[in-house]
């Protein structure tokens, strides 16, 4: 059943090993060259082929035999608990010849180098521990279907002398499940292939491979120095192998972890001089393991969701910058509440849960976003300028983020902008045009495809910015406001009438004329109402005190009042008679007028008939009876008035 199992992993793997196709067939050659082959699959193989691959093993070693350096010991453990796999190389290197030796040459396959994301050499000179640099080359006469990078050394290496080198590589997209479709109650099972063998174009005298797994094995490639303790297999060691040495070794193995990646991150960093650094990041979030078939039960993932979905993921951890406040975590719909905030002075850590689980294959987007104190980030540097020090990568644990994409937007007027990098990025420069914004605020645009957690290094923006400047927005928002205010005022005394001799124009003038004139009769008929109750009045007191002087006096005055109305009434009657604009309220002016009079005789003939009675000292009942018929038509009158004024008022 394993060798089965063995025979598809070898056939479904064939497909990733197109610069090393020949190396189905692993070869032991030795100084001689003579070989002798070990063939786990020589029913298939093609005898043409074997030829093929021994001329080019043959080159191999022409080409290398000149070498002077030698890997007296390689030891290299290889982690497979993520979907990112880590590879450190532990190296010796010795010089064998008489010539010092300044770089070491590293080799990848070509299959494997198109799925590097990072790799750096550590070196130790017992005291001190650095980076090398490790940069690509394309050295003469050397196979071509192989990748290759220069160590550059810090000192020379001379005859006899080692070195101890670190090289950590980092590969994405190297595991493949298998089988490719899973149902939600399967855990996942991948495969990953490499070389038994370290690949260097150097002999090798002594090597080891440990592989540390995840979990359980479901089958490996088995040769005579192998071993699966607990959760490492190990194989080796080998002693004497010479250069580009290989023979594969497959492992088939569980891995439920989460296979998140990220196939789009736009991360922008927002600086402002007033003392806040402003980060967004959009997500798209993928599932990159086994996709699910048969669709998905959520009674069942609710019931066990350990063991039904095992390989989804519903959790993400972010490790955000210390005192990040405002943290904020929606999507296209709004807000999500499924998350968790903690931290301290040291780190903040966001615990965020998408709204659904995530298999294989689906995908969700989200945004993540936080403040920063800008005094923690923004420092002063050299020649005037300031220097922002942020990191570059994703802060989600174990994420592959197939493109990012950093944009660093710089306060309007910042000029003499640089970028340093730990490693090569796309960089390019845009605008971006916010609140009160002229010329708009630099964009520095930063692109890097098959980001790693190791990428989250910091990165440094240097960039000139004058202090006078903070004060072009606080001066605009005062001129702004100060201009609106006169706008206003110019407008409350600016007639803006297209023309003052248009007919519009003018009746509108006439109206408002028209307006004003009944508004004045109103107030003259207001008063003609005040006199009439005056009269009414003296009529009262001359009841309870007799005397009939003061009544006459009253009455005296109240005729003198009526004419002086009168005078004032005419000319207002007049206008309205020859004003076209006051033909729909003229009839109820001239009404109100007419009843006015018949209103004041009415009056007049009231106050004399009770003034004539009591100078004959008749008695009460006899004025009431004589006056009866008035004071009916006086009420009547009254209200015929008031009724009047009330429409007009309504006009």
């Amino acid at each position: 059943m394993i060798c089965f199992r063995l025979q598809q992993i070898f056939s479904y793997h064939e497909r990733e090993r197109e610069g090393f196709r020949a190396f189905a067939v692993s070869l032991s050659i030795d100084s001689n060259s003579t070989f002798t082959p070990i063939d786990h699959r020589s029913d298939g193989m093609d005898r043409r082929l074997q030829f093929a691959f021994v001329l080019l093993c043959l080159g191999l070693l022409s080409s290398t035999a000149r070498s002077d350096l030698v890997v007296s010991k390689a030891e290299r453990l290889v982690d497979l608990n993520s979907h990112i796999v880590r590879v450190l190389s532990k190296l010796k290197v010795e010089n064998e010849g008489p010539d010092d030796v300044s770089e070491v040459l590293l080799a990848l396959p070509d299959a494997q180098a198109k799925n590097l994301a990072a790799i750096r050499t550590f070196y130790s000179d017992g005291k001190l521990g650095f980076v090398l640099p490790t940069e690509p080359i394309e050295p003469k006469g050397m196979p071509s279907d192989v990748t290759y990078y220069s160590i550059a050394l810090p000192k020379k290496l001379g005859k006899g002398k080692t070195v101890s080198l670190d090289v950590l590589s980092i590969f994405t997209r190297s595991l493949k499940p298998f089988p490719e479709e899973i149902t939600q109650a399967e855990s996942q099972l991948v495969v990953y292939t490499d070389n038994m063998y370290y690949t260097s174009p150097y002999p090798v005298k002594y090597q080891s491979l440990v592989f540390r797994l995840p979990g359980r094995v479901e089958s490996y490639t088995k040769y005579p120095k192998v071993e699966l303790v607990k959760s490492e297999l190990r194989y080796g060691p080998f002693e004497m192998q010479p250069a580009f040495s290989y023979s594969p070794v497959v492992v088939h193995f569980e891995n439920n972890n989460p296979f998140a990646v990220a196939n789009e991150l736009v991360r922008e960093i927002e600086i402002s001089h007033w003392g806040n650094v402003r980060v967004t990041e959009q997500y798209t979030i993928s599932h990159g393991g086994a996709s699910l078939k048969n669709g998905f039960s959520r009674i069942e993932y609710q019931a066990r969701p350990y063991m039904r979905g095992a390989s989804s993921f519903r959790v993400l951890i972010a490790k955000l910058p210390a005192r990040a406040h405002s943290v904020y975590y929606r999507d296209e719909i709004g807000n999500i509440s499924t998350s968790h905030l903690w931290g301290d002075s040291q780190r903040t850590q966001l615990e965020i849960e998408p709204r659904f689980p995530i298999f294989g294959g689906w995908k969700t987007t989200f945004t993540i976003g936080y403040s920063l104190p800008l005094h923690d980030f923004l420092f002063e540097a050299d020649g005037g300028k300031r220097v922002l020090n942020m990191t570059f990568g994703c802060p989600l644990d174990e994420v592959l983020v197939e493109k990012h994409i950093v944009k660093v937007v710089l306060p309007e007027g910042s000029k003499d902008i640089t970028v340093a990098t730990l490693f090569p990025t796309k960089q390019s420069e845009d605008v971006k045009y916010s609140h009160l914004d002229i010329l708009g605020r630099p964009v520095v645009v930063l692109e890097k495809d098959n980001v790693v957690p190791e990428h989250n290094l910091y990165f440094q923006v240097y960039y000139k910015f004058n202090n006078i400047s903070l004060l072009s927005e606080p001066m605009m928002l005062i001129v702004g406001i100060f201009l609106l205010f006169v706008a206003c005022i110019v407008y409350m005394h600016t007639d803006l009438a297209i023309s003052k001799t248009s007919s519009s124009y003018l009746e509108k003038l006439q109206w408002e004329e028209v307006q004003a004139t009944v508004q004045h009769i109103k107030n003259i008929f207001d008063q003609y109402l005040a006199a009439h109750d005056k009269l009414e009045s003296s009529l009262r007191d001359l009841s309870r005190s007799g005397d009939v002087q003061s009544c006459k006096a009253a009455r005296k005055a109240a005729d003198a009042q009526f004419k002086e109305l009168a005078k004032e009434l005419k000319p207002l009657l007049t206008f309205l008679q020859s004003c076209s604009q006051a033909s729909s309220i003229l009839p109820k002016i001239e009404e109100l007028v007419t009843k006015e009079k018949e209103m004041q005789e009415k009056e007049m003939a009231k106050h004399t008939t009770v003034v004539d009675c009591f100078e004959k000292k008749l008695g009460g009942k006899d004025i009431e009876s004589r006056i009866a018929s008035q004071q009916q038509k006086l009420t009547s009158l009254k209200q015929e008035v008031e009724s009047l004024l009330d429409s007009i008022s309504e006009i």
